[in-house]
């Protein structure tokens, strides 16, 4: 009874008469529950120095671990217009088989022997740089051939210059020779008139000696004239020289601007050439882009554009591709404050969306469902959601993942840290304190792993 009243029934009612009452008043459930408690006690005690795993939980998703496995787009490299389809949605496709078919839609390549044509092209200008050429090696020719013509023509010049000089000099001597006679006759008729006025002299031997006078002094004016006159001649042959060689220089000069002009006009030509071969290639390139191909072997997931006679932009996406080999990964992120306990190598725990699950966190052993990975890369650089990207891949020494895994699943990753007591954890959390930092023992992956 609870006796809150001063007035009791305790002696108006026989107890005895109601089990319930006795069990109430027996003192066995006050020992059993005393009894309860202190095991409970001593249960939590225990469990306070259990064995706790310290872990880094984050979510994630399944990719892989070479960007060239991962799921990508192909594009179209030029724009056109969709004539065929040659795959659907599901099919598996090698490297190189065609996908689609389109067709032109620029007015610049409406042409469809615009390749021929820019071929023909190409063909006739390069004749034409080839007869630039042969033109400025027949200026080659005519230029060599005016130097030797030119050396002969002044060869023939000098000699005749010499044949002038060396009659000057005869000439000059034989004026001497003249001039020395006159002056002889003349002293001679002097002393003979002086006779003759003497009386020594017959007139007839003046006379004589005045004719003499005379012829010496018309061979000294005719030994003049000749000086003269080859005095001129050498002059004359001194300009043929100069003249000879300005002129010879005047022709090779303009053999020389006509050369160089050719050969300008030729490299003028081949860079026509050169653009004309580029433009080709192009235009052989751009015909190739009409069959787009799938760059390496997949599956077709999923196409972007669909129907006939759609028109599609240069770099627009037409259909994505799975490759059909690959190695997968799990990308999380956690965040900046658990990042320098984080090391390659390092063990993690993974549960994969949709594969049935029984998780202790801090018990990772007794868990159920969960597959094996250690971390393979950490980016140096932290992500836009203000984390950082972790890559964890499989294994080798725990449960293979499961073969019926996509990319793009979700998954609830545990990096696996120290392992501390129950208590030890408990007080951590209450205080916000980080887990325990320590270095894995096999924190370093041998060579093939990495690679």
């Amino acid at each position: 009874m609870l006796n809150i009243s001063n007035n009791s029934v305790k002696d108006r009612l026989d107890t005895k008469k109601f089990s319930s009452f006795a069990r109430v008043e027996s003192k066995r459930a006050g020992r059993v529950l005393i009894k309860v408690l202190w095991f409970l006690f001593f249960v939590f005690l225990l469990l306070m120095f259990l064995p706790w795993t310290q872990n880094i939980r984050s979510r994630g998703v399944v990719t892989t671990l070479k960007p060239d496995q991962r799921p990508q787009t192909v594009q179209s490299v030029i724009g056109g217009r969709i004539e065929q389809w040659y795959v659907k949605e599901g099919d598996f496709v090698e490297k190189g088989d065609t996908i689609l078919y389109i067709s032109e839609i620029k007015d610049d390549y409406f042409d469809p022997q615009l390749v021929s044509r820019t071929s023909q092209e190409l063909s006739s200008k390069q004749q034409s740089a080839v007869s630039y050429k042969e033109k400025a090696s027949s200026l080659d020719e005519q230029i060599a051939a005016l130097k030797q013509t030119r050396d002969l023509k002044l060869q023939q010049t000098e000699n005749k210059l010499l044949q002038a000089q060396l009659k000057v000099q005869s000439d000059s001597a034989k004026y001497a020779a003249d001039s020395i006679n006159y002056q002889i006759a003349d002293r001679q008729y002097k002393r003979l008139e002086k006779l003759y006025q003497d009386g020594l002299k017959s007139l007839t031997d003046l006379e004589k000696r005045n004719l003499t006078l005379q012829k010496a002094e018309s061979d000294m004016i005719s030994s003049k004239n000749s000086l003269l006159a080859s005095r001129n001649e050498y002059l004359n042959v001194k300009m043929e020289l100069l003249s000879i060689d300005a002129q010879y220089k005047d022709d090779i000069a303009k053999a020389q601007s006509e050369k160089f002009s050719a050969l300008s006009a030729m490299f003028d030509t081949e860079a026509t050439v050169t653009k004309l071969r580029n433009k080709l290639s192009n235009y052989e390139i751009r015909n190739s882009f009409y069959y787009i191909k799938a760059p390496q072997s997949g599956y077709i997931t999923k196409a972007i554009q669909i129907g006939l006679g759609e028109t599609i932009k240069e770099g627009s996406q037409i259909v994505s591709i799975m490759p059909q080999n690959y190695q997968l990964a799990v990308e999380m992120y956690v965040k900046p404050l658990d990042l320098p306990l984080l090391e390659r190598g390092q063990k993690v725990r993974i549960q994969f969306d949709g594969w049935p699950a029984i998780v202790f966190s801090g018990w990772p052993n007794t868990s159920y469902g969960t597959y094996g990975g250690k971390i393979f890369a950490i980016d140096n650089f932290i992500s836009e959601n203000g984390m950082f990207r972790i890559l964890v891949i499989p294994d080798p020494d725990d449960v293979p993942w499961p073969e019926a895994l996509r990319p793009g699943g979700g998954t609830y990753s545990m990096i696996l840290l120290k392992d501390v007591f129950v208590w030890y954890e408990i007080w951590r959390q209450i205080n916000g304190f980080p887990a325990d930092y320590y270095k894995t023992e096999n924190g370093n992956m041998n060579s093939q792993e990495k690679k």
